[in-house]
């Protein structure tokens, strides 16, 4: 009877053990109580309007560690100003993953600075999640299977302004602006990909450096070529002063601008209204100022968050709306990771995402994301600045279709 006991107990054990005796996996920079993340943004420097990204996912951080964290963990969020400078970003990376010894480096902004770590995060693999830019180097599992983006592709967008004003006045001139680095190039490619034929329409380029102090040169040259059309991508300040020196020229062209460029406060308004009326741009997420989106439970949670956690912050700013969306999706990843908080596994639930509907992404756009394919949004809604906000024109319109 005794053996008879025995035999039966352990077979007991043995059924029982997958899930009364699982094991905690912990990766650097976890404990019971802690999950250590981080990144690098430009507080300071030419793109420091994209310093509100890393104040947004902080203060997110900050209000779950308030309900309690995730699966009772809180979050340790470290995150240094790099100034824009891909040395400096080099430096706070290694320092980030080295020495604080972070999980996942998640959430940044600016495409020279990500892709100045882009090999080291890999060969390190490290999990480089949920990029807030759309160069065309991040969606590639085969060779950087560590670096994952969280921003529609730079691409695929230049290719939805080609064709627009492909199918628009198709025998207007086109004039081209663009910051000169990945950022600016891949949509470049996109839009000349988008005009197939009508290639031949483009009659000036200019890039600018993001060190410059401003393109009022440019824009003249471009205004000189006789162009009625403009395809135009640039970061927050250079955007602004390409609207309003266009005004200034008493230039009327039909501009596109780039989703980068389409923040209301930051670009929009500084460009001066009567200068930003009427530009076109396709767009994936809700406009936090588009009483339309005043009632939906997202954005009523958005201002919520933005009463309590950043209360002297403007909740209009689309760059604080880009960082909400990054630190959500980080807080998703890591509470299906459950108690298996490794880098292995982080990796592996980010890359296994189906038709997620984030917050304040625009009805029918949601995201997916697999370990084949980083290309996350597949769709774009095309939108004209009515001179208070965006308004939505025409059906979604889908990159596959393209």
């Amino acid at each position: 009877m005794k053996f008879l006991s025995l035999v039966l107990f352990s077979a007991g054990l043995v059924a029982t053990s997958p899930a009364a005796f699982a094991q905690k996996a912990y990766g650097p920079g976890v404990s019971d109580t802690e999950i250590k993340i981080g990144n690098a943004i430009p507080y300071s420097g030419p793109a420091s309007a994209y310093g509100i990204i890393g104040e947004a996912e902080s203060a997110y951080y900050n209000m779950i560690n308030a309900k309690g964290g995730v699966n009772g963990r809180k979050i340790n969020f470290i995150s240094y100003d790099d100034a824009y400078s891909p040395p400096k970003t080099v430096e706070q990376v290694r320092k980030l993953v080295e020495q604080d010894g972070i999980l996942a480096y998640t959430g940044p902004s600016c495409t020279p600075c990500n892709a100045a770590i882009h090999k080291y995060m890999n060969q390190k693999k490290v999990p480089h999640l949920f990029l807030l830019t759309g160069a065309s180097k991040w969606y590639d599992p085969e060779h950087f299977p560590w670096t994952v983006p969280l921003y529609p592709s730079y691409e695929d967008e230049g290719r939805f302004a080609g064709k627009y004003f492909k199918q628009t006045n198709p025998d207007g001139k086109i004039a081209i602006l663009y910051q000169n680095d990945d950022a600016g190039k891949d949509p470049v490619k996109g839009f000349k990909a988008g005009l197939g034929d009508d290639v031949s329409k483009i009659v000036a380029e200019r890039s600018y450096e993001i060190t410059q102090p401003t393109i009022d040169s440019e824009i003249a040259a471009l205004k000189a070529s006789g162009a009625e059309k403009v395809f135009i991508m640039a970061t927050p300040k250079f955007g602004a002063q390409a609207l309003k020196k266009i005004g200034e020229l008493n230039w009327k062209p039909l501009i596109y601008i780039t989703k980068v460029t389409s923040g209301i406060k930051n670009v929009l308004i500084p460009a001066g209204v009567e200068n930003s009326t009427g530009v076109l741009s396709a767009l994936f997420m809700k406009e936090p100022s588009d009483p339309r989106w005043a009632d939906s439970p997202d954005m009523k949670e958005y201002f919520a968050f933005m009463k309590e956690w950043m209360p002297n912050k403007d909740p209009n700013d689309t760059a604080i709306v880009s960082g909400y969306i990054a630190a959500w999706m980080t807080v998703k990843v890591l509470r299906e990771c459950g108690d298996n908080l490794t880098r292995e596994n982080v990796l592996k639930v980010a890359t296994n995402q189906k038709d997620v509907v984030h917050p304040l992404v625009l009805p029918g756009i949601t995201l997916s994301i697999t370990p084949d394919d980083y290309s996350g949004y597949k769709a774009h809604q095309m939108m004209r600045f009515n001179g208070t906000t965006w308004e939505p024109f025409g059906p979604l319109t889908r990159a596959d279709a393209l």
